[in-house]
């Protein structure tokens, strides 16, 4: 969730739309925002666009949250997985990670 509003334009999304990025039912989702924002990594706005709906917005503390997790998770990636390999090995990974999405895409 952090990542997707990390990556939306200024941190910021329409709770559908973040369900849909992330895979989630909206229940859920509403769930978890609002345990998010209890602890200061999002907040909820007013859609300018439409007085019925809201924006999901990353904090600051959201922001550094997701990137204090991001190079513990990236160090730990490169060592189990990438460095376990071969350069050849890591060729036909990327092979076969390219067939997979080319086939999820459709």
């Amino acid at each position: 969730m952090l990542l997707a509003l990390s990556e939306a334009p200024d941190g910021r999304l329409r709770p559908s739309d973040l369900a849909a990025t992330i895979g989630w039912e909206r229940s859920r989702l509403s769930h978890h925002l609002g345990r998010m924002e209890r602890r200061g990594l999002i907040r909820r706005e007013d859609f300018a666009g439409d007085s019925r709906g809201a924006e999901v917005v990353l904090e600051e503390p959201g922001s550094a949250a997701f990137h204090g997790a991001t190079v513990p998770h990236l160090t730990a990636v490169r060592e189990l997985f990438v460095e376990a390999l071969t350069p050849k090995q890591l060729d036909a990974a990327t092979g076969i990670s390219a067939a997979l999405r080319k086939r999820l895409d459709r």
